[in-house]
């Protein structure tokens, strides 16, 4: 019991900013095993996020409740995932070369493409949520944002599973969870993945909200092909692109679900 706890810690110390540290012991191995809590952290920020929505939503407008919202995963997760959106564009969008690709990914600096992506994901993020918040109120806006956090950080953590790491030299701190993770692993973050999903359906009425993560898959299917071809794999960069990507299309998905299914 005393393992998965420092291995639940660890999960919460590298991906997010909670002060966490003096209970944690440092060792590879929890680090690597904490992919198994990942969709809990995406309770855990996805749950935050969504109960400053509501607060803040009793006395500002649902526009402004929103940013309130974004604002605070980014700064629990000090902007984590955003980070490596940027840089995988810039990467994938300034070189040619896999060596190229990966020394622009690296660099800490943000370019254009980096600062494209970023706006245009957070202007789409703000536009489905206000369409998705529109239509529902309480638990369920609770358990969509949930649902769209764990999905997402699941959907990225597949990658340990189905690819291959790309950076050669271990030169990265995402390098110590990058070791092949065991069907275990993959299992018990699917069952933490689906609890709240499943409750968004049963709330919603709606059992066909399951059918959301088929896109989500799909769009991990082509994202992995085209890291594959340019860099023979992924980085910690691209599981963050990962991330974002997936958790705007679940959240387009279910939108969809819900007015056509």
């Amino acid at each position: 019991m005393k393992k998965e706890v420092q291995i639940l810690l660890s999960a919460f110390s590298f991906y997010t900013r909670f002060p966490v540290y003096k209970w944690v012991e440092h060792d590879r191995e929890h680090l690597h095993l904490s992919t198994k809590y990942l969709p809990v952290v995406g309770w855990v920020v996805g749950g935050l996020s969504a109960t400053i929505f509501v607060l803040t939503n009793f006395i500002l407008s649902d526009f402004v409740a929103i940013v309130f919202s974004l604002i605070t995963s980014v700064l629990i997760t000090g902007a984590f995932h955003e980070d490596g959106l940027a840089d995988t564009c810039d990467g994938f969008g300034g070189g040619w070369t896999q060596e190229k690709i990966l020394h622009i990914m690296k660099d800490s600096r943000v370019g254009a493409y980096g600062v494209i992506s970023l706006i245009l994901m957070f202007t789409l993020k703000v536009s489905v949520l206000l369409e998705a918040y529109a239509q529902i109120s309480g638990l369920q806006i609770l358990l969509f944002t949930i649902s769209g956090h764990t999905v997402s950080r699941f959907t990225a953590s597949t990658f340990l599973f189905t690819h291959s790491y790309a950076r050669v030299k271990g030169d990265s701190k995402v390098r110590l969870v990058t070791k092949k993770s065991g069907a275990s692993i993959l299992l018990l973050a699917s069952v933490f993945t689906l609890i709240p999903l499943l409750g968004l359906s049963y709330f919603s009425n709606n059992y066909f909200l399951v059918l959301s993560l088929i896109p989500v898959f799909g769009i991990k299917y082509f994202l992995g092909k085209y890291f594959n071809k340019w860099i023979g794999g992924y980085t910690g960069d691209c599981l963050g692109a990962t991330q974002q990507i997936t958790e705007l299309a679940f959240y387009i998905s279910v939108i969809m679900i819900w007015k056509f299914i």
